[in-house]
């Protein structure tokens, strides 16, 4: 015992050879347990179930092609929609269009309708292909943002910026007129030229005044001619004073 207490063995410490830990286990107080007899019932009821196609799926093509063909079919229509617009018009305004009222919009195709001038919408992605393939390529940078068309079979320039000036929300960016594309201010000056009825009238003139001309400057050689002849005449009718058209008679004491 004494040997046990020395403070040689204290000081070198001891540890023991076996311990003990305690580990705590959980007992499973949880099993499967089937499930009611009601219960089961009550979900048999209430599963969902699908309804069945009118149409077997073996029948139908996927959703995806049909869907893409169509979209495809109703912008080919657009296009040749676009195509017929530029073909059988003179007049095709390109307009920016802004936020309108319905009313206001209404009242602005009344108003173009009575001077047979069309309103027409339509999308960048339909007109831009139609254009970069026709001789109209050059109003491709017009088709920025959202555009409407103003077409008509006369060009009733006058009428379309009369109608034009109260609505504000339209603004005008250039147009095609005779094949010939113009810009904003293109089209103002060819607004105040004057009618094709009054432009005829001036060539016509114009034209029967150039042969007067020449008519007149083929006769004035002749004219003057014959009044030099005329003026000769009568001078020297004044001389002799004889009628005209008899010579003077010499007397017969002269011979």
């Amino acid at each position: 015992m004494a040997a046990l207490s020395s403070p040689a063995t204290w000081r070198r410490g001891w540890l023991p050879s076996v311990q003990f830990i305690r580990c705590g286990s959980k007992a499973v107080t949880r099993h499967w347990k089937a499930m009611h007899f009601q219960r089961q019932k009550l979900m048999a009821v209430t599963e969902y179930i699908a309804p069945r196609p009118v149409v077997p799926e073996r029948c139908v093509a996927p959703k995806g092609k049909e869907e893409e063909e169509e979209e495809y079919g109703y912008a080919r229509l657009l296009r040749r929609q676009v195509e017929e617009a530029f073909r059988d018009n003179r007049m095709i305004a390109v307009c920016q269009y802004n936020y309108l009222p319905g009313e206001d919009m209404v009242l602005m195709r009344h108003y173009l309708r009575k001077h047979n001038i069309e309103v027409k919408f339509v999308l960048n992605e339909i007109i831009r292909p139609v254009l970069s393939q026709s001789r109209y390529k050059n109003l491709l940078p017009l088709f920025v943002t959202r555009n409407i068309l103003l077409v008509s079979p006369e060009t009733k320039v006058k009428e379309m910026l009369r109608v034009l000036k109260g609505v504000p929300q339209i603004n005008l960016l250039g147009a095609c007129i005779d094949d010939t594309i113009l810009s904003r201010q293109g089209v103002e000056n060819f607004a105040k030229l004057p009618s094709l009825e009054a432009s005829h009238g001036q060539t016509l003139g114009t034209l029967a005044l150039l042969p007067s001309q020449t008519c007149s400057m083929l006769q004035h050689a002749a004219s003057h001619l014959s009044a030099l002849l005329d003026g000769h005449i009568h001078q020297l009718q004044g001389q002799t004073g004889s009628p005209a058209g008899t010579e003077p008679t010499q007397s017969t004491g002269t011979q």
